[in-house]
């Protein structure tokens, strides 16, 4: 009888604590458990603004700017995947798929759902109020009502003094 393979898990990394706390989070209920075999296969997905749409404007003077932007939002992915590999590594994850798409991370979360078959994408939540939420759109709440999977919004919870 042949083993069933591996239901992908989807997880949204990016540069915010909150990102991290949610891979952590996810890393210590799922795969360390059950670190001699997982139930899933990860898939960590950093998405990469354009250079455009980090700037908020195109026109004199862009072309000039736009090559530095570029330059440092690849260093800001690379710094995104090195962390997530090291946390991965520090929980005894070995065996991880990484990748950066440039994109709008709300559709290039739900495109990987789709490109990967993956039965749950994972996103940390930064816990906007309603009022910020709405303004800039939340990539989590998003995910929920577009992704065809089952969304895992992990939100860390606040330390009480």
């Amino acid at each position: 009888m042949a083993c069933a393979e591996k239901q992908p898990m989807v997880v949204g990394i990016d540069d915010s604590e909150h990102s991290s706390y949610a891979l952590e989070w996810t890393l210590d209920h799922f795969f360390v458990p059950c670190s001699a075999n997982p139930p899933f296969k990860l898939i960590l997905v950093h998405a990469k603004p354009t250079p455009s749409s980090a700037v908020g404007f195109v026109g004199p003077g862009a072309a000039e700017v736009l090559p530095l932007v570029e330059a440092d939002l690849k260093k800001i992915a690379a710094r995104v995947v090195e962390k997530a590999k090291e946390l991965c590594t520090s929980k005894s994850v070995h065996d991880v798929i990484v990748e950066v798409v440039e994109g709008d991370a709300r559709n290039v979360l739900c495109e990987a759902v789709e490109k990967h078959h993956a039965s749950i994408l994972v996103v940390g939540s930064h816990g906007y109020g309603a009022i910020k939420r709405a303004v800039l759109g939340s990539v989590s709440d998003y995910c929920s009502h577009h992704a065809h999977c089952t969304v895992m919004i992990v939100k860390k919870p606040k330390i009480k003094h």
